[in-house]
């Protein structure tokens, strides 16, 4: 066993030994990671367009590469640096929590649908270019409060955007902005704003929707009000000034949620037509779409998540036909597959639908009315994601895992049904976007040995047509990054389940061997993949190379294994996936790799819980622990994300007590380190605070790292680079 060391011998000794610094591991972009983001085709097919960062750090660029002369041109450097943390409001700095964007310099861009127009948000004001060549033209400065969410009009002629919690429309040509909607306030009434759960449990991230004709705009009301104000203070202030206060309005789980309804405005404005969104006001508008015919619809959901509605409007009325309904004994996990096809076509007013009504999220087809028409896909697999719809061809484009669920592939079908054919032919993950004309695809694909690459390609057999980005990130040969070994085992009901093994180099370290399990846990996430992301936990690989076995687990709960798989932790959370992280150490353990007397774990938000829970449960596996930002109490967390997996806490309150830290806590023996940012505004530091306090009752002794002026994650570099110099010294004095 490795003798203790303090930060700064860890140090020396890695600059001694040929290790990689421990400032590696907190360097952000991860290595081989700079690559093209937000790629997209011009609306007229000639250029891709993305954004991009040669020096491979986070500041981005816009530029443009040409198919026909395979040339890549810079369109864009930002002006003073584009957006920073520093130069962003607060509102646009929480929303950039919620994305977990971590980038800078030009950080978003948009074509019109139907014009070679460009909007790209900058600094809190909006900034629009003519075409690609055409120079940057600022088109709204904010010089009060700040601008959200800027949406170009489909034909390019508008932008439209919400500040001071109303939307205002702006000609592209540059004028005067028109407010469009009134009566919202700044203490808890919004208008165009997606709400808190909204934009961090359900994927929405619009308050408001251009209609296909530009004529129009959808939007939502949320009222706040009757939820009460969670205040979070920057203690790490010098000064406890005004904007030391931050006020939320945080929806706990079994509490009230925000009232939300959905009206349409015209673009000149108007008084706005309210749709009808049923008789129960407590319901989630998950998802809001036009259809091509002018019409309007919306998903939603009733409180519990087991019963989804697709509604649509007519929007000079707001009277509204429920034309679909699906509903689930577990819950119902929202997607982007709902997909309206354009008329005029002899089967016009069909859509597209996902459901994951067998255990498996797949594609139907369905008439106007409602009535399903054909399965466009089936099996033991999933669909991820629709990329494309071909009308005239009759076919549709998806992402699903039909090859392995450690696998993402490109694949078509026929929307008259008929078998699949897969596009994309290397083993690993691949992500793609389609040009309009569907005749080419970028894949920007990866694997577990294989950094990304972005190449051109043909949509009718895959064939590579030009390589848009093949550079080397000069961190990928520098450090002596390992894949991980991936492994198969079965739990106690025979599941199988999908590990990642960090060997320690040859000559470093003896089996067996002290082991950390890295764990996440919870549901809607994988970590062990055929993926260069699975590759590049620099954390597991700092610590391997320092002679620890460090092991990844998908417990039962994880995604991308269907809805049965995903539900075994229906009503009890920290109790199937605990048994499985045990699993996992046992496997090592008969395997001869683990050291069975010093066995580690970490993880961070649900691995946070996760860690914690692993200690207390079971205290004979696992003896220190690092548990950063954890839910250690499901009451404390939000309504959507919580219920959905637990049910209310008036209905099931022996869950919430045996899922909940607290009532464990008694029962730890071994190390814990508890990290947490103190402006976390996801999971507050009231979660470590009420854990403290259990420990603390229970004579437990406890060790707390802090950072004052973090949120949900360290952005900082300076306070990762200590983050991670503290997490290695815990684990070497105490395992």
């Amino acid at each position: 066993m490795k003798t203790q060391t303090t930060s700064s011998h860890a140090s020396r000794s890695e600059s001694e030994s040929g290790h990689f610094p421990i400032e590696e591991v907190a360097r952000r972009p991860l290595p081989g990671m700079a690559i093209p983001g937000q790629i997209t085709f011009s609306p007229d097919d000639t250029l891709v367009t993305y954004l991009y960062s040669p020096e491979h750090d986070l500041s981005l660029k816009l530029y443009a590469f040409d198919p026909r002369t395979r040339e890549r041109n810079l369109l864009l450097t930002p002006p003073d640096g584009g957006d920073t943390d520093e130069n962003v409001s607060r509102e646009e700095a929480l929303r950039r929590e919620r994305m977990r964007q971590l980038t800078t310099g030009v950080t978003q861009y948009a074509w019109a649908d139907r014009a070679c127009r460009m909007l790209i948000p900058l600094q809190g004001s909006i900034y629009v270019k003519d075409g690609p060549d055409a120079p940057l033209r600022s088109l709204v400065e904010s010089e009060r409060d700040p601008i959200l969410d800027p949406q170009l009009s489909p034909d390019g002629d508008w932008v439209a955007y919400v500040q001071d919690a109303e939307i205002f429309v702006v000609p592209f040509t540059g004028g005067e902005p028109r407010q469009i909607t009134a009566g919202a306030q700044d203490d808890g009434l919004s208008h165009g704003l997606a709400e808190f759960v909204a934009q961090e449990e359900m994927d929405r991230r619009h308050g408001f929707w251009w209609s296909p004709d530009s004529r129009s705009i959808a939007f939502t009301e949320v009222d706040e009000r009757h939820i009460p104000v969670y205040p979070i203070v920057h203690q790490g202030q010098a000064t406890l000034d005004a904007g030391a206060i931050e006020e939320h309005r945080y929806p706990f789980a079994g509490a009230e949620n925000a009232r939300v309804r959905l009206g349409v405005v015209a673009a000149t404005g108007g008084e706005p037509v309210w749709m009808d969104l049923g008789n129960c006001d407590d319901i989630y508008l998950a998802r809001v779409a036009w259809m091509p015919d002018g019409r309007l619809t919306a998903q939603t959901e009733n409180r519990m998540q087991t019963s989804l509605e697709l509604r649509r409007f007519d929007p000079d009325t707001g009277q509204a036909q429920v034309i679909l309904r699906e509903t689930s004994d577990v819950w119902i996990n929202l997607s982007d597959l709902f997909r309206p096809l354009r008329e005029p076509r002899a089967d016009g007013g069909h859509f597209v639908w996902g459901s994951e009504r067998t255990g498996f999220q797949h594609l139907y087809l369905y008439d106007a009315d409602g009535l399903l028409i054909r399965a466009l896909t089936q099996g033991d697999w999933m669909v991820e994601s629709i990329v494309g719809i071909d009308e005239a061809a009759s076919v549709i484009y998806f992402i699903g895992t039909r090859e392995s669920p450690l696998e993402s592939h490109l694949y078509a079908v026929s929307l008259d049904g008929g078998e699949l054919r897969r596009i994309t032919a290397e083993p690993g993950m691949h992500s793609v976007v389609l040009d309009r004309r569907f005749e080419r695809f970028v894949d920007t694909y990866h694997a577990i040995d294989h950094p990304p690459i972005v190449t051109l390609r043909s949509l009718a057999d895959g064939a590579e047509l030009a390589v848009i980005h093949d550079e080397i990130d000069p961190r990928v040969s520098e450090l002596p990054l390992r894949p991980p070994e991936l492994v198969a085992l079965t739990n106690r009901d025979g599941v199988t389940l999908y590990g990642a093994i960090f060997h320690p180099p040859e000559g470093v370290g003896q089996r067996p061997y002290p082991t950390i399990v890295s764990v996440y846990g919870g549901p809607h996430a994988q970590r062990v993949a055929q993926s260069w992301r699975t590759t590049i936990d620099m954390r597991a690989q700092y610590l391997s190379s320092r002679g620890y076995l460090v092991f990844v687990l998908d417990n039962c709960g994880s995604a991308r294994r269907g809805l049965a798989f995903e539900g075994a932790i229906r009503h009890r959370l920290g109790h199937v996936e605990v048994e499985d992280q045990v699993a996992g150490v046992r496997w090592l353990v008969a395997h001869g790799l683990a050291d069975p007397n010093r066995v580690g774990i970490y993880g961070w938000s649900y691995g946070g819980y996760m860690a914690a829970m692993c200690m207390a449960r079971a205290p004979e596996v696992f003896s220190v622990a690092v548990a950063g930002a954890p839910v250690t109490a499901w009451d404390g967390y939000d309504t959507h994300y919580t219920e959905r997996y637990m049910g209310l806490p008036q209905s099931n309150a022996t869950g919430y007590a045996s899922s909940s830290v607290l009532g464990h806590a008694d029962q730890i023996v071994g190390r814990l380190l508890l990290v947490h940012g103190l402006i976390d505004e996801n999971v507050h530091f009231r979660h470590t605070a009420r854990l403290v306090n259990a420990l603390t009752a229970a004579r437990k002794p406890y060790d707390l790292l802090l950072f004052p002026d973090e949120r949900h994650s360290p952005r900082r570099l300076a306070d990762r680079v200590f983050m991670e110099e503290r997490i290695l010294d815990y684990f070497e004095r105490h395992l």
